[in-house]
């Protein structure tokens, strides 16, 4: 099978790398693997008007300190809210619950978070110089 004809912008199809827009091809970055994993967590109660970060266990989804994770609480409750989220150790993901409220709010438990991460590529080297998307 032959590959397909790329035709750039200004209509022309000069060949590979010689004009400057993105080819549609080769798509580079340093996110060498996503996933989207859902872990039944049930988080402590947080104090008033502050925020707390509480770890979970999350055996079963591989997650490096270098990962980086977004968490999703799949109801909203009001005063609560996810404010940050990163993995603190192997397999140990770390929240940070705002309470925002005047008294101590649990979130409900048992609820199934939906968490996404992103792994960076191992070899990955930021450029010396110049803007680090465009490397």
């Amino acid at each position: 099978m032959a590959n397909p004809v790329i035709t750039n912008v200004d209509g022309t199809n000069p060949g590979p790398a010689s004009v400057s827009t993105p080819s549609p091809q080769a798509p580079v970055g340093n996110i060498w693997k996503d996933g989207v994993f859902n872990v039944t967590l049930s988080p402590a109660s947080v104090a008033a008007n502050t925020s707390a970060e509480q770890t979970f266990a999350a055996t079963g989804i591989g997650l490096l300190t270098t990962d980086v994770v977004l968490v999703q609480k799949p109801t909203t409750q009001a005063g609560i809210g996810i404010v940050g989220s990163r993995v603190s150790a192997a397999d140990t993901l770390a929240i940070t619950f705002m309470n925002a409220t005047a008294s101590a709010v649990t979130p409900t438990a048992s609820q199934v978070y939906q968490v996404a991460v992103f792994r960076v590529q191992p070899n990955y080297l930021a450029p010396a110089s110049g803007n680090q998307l465009n490397w």
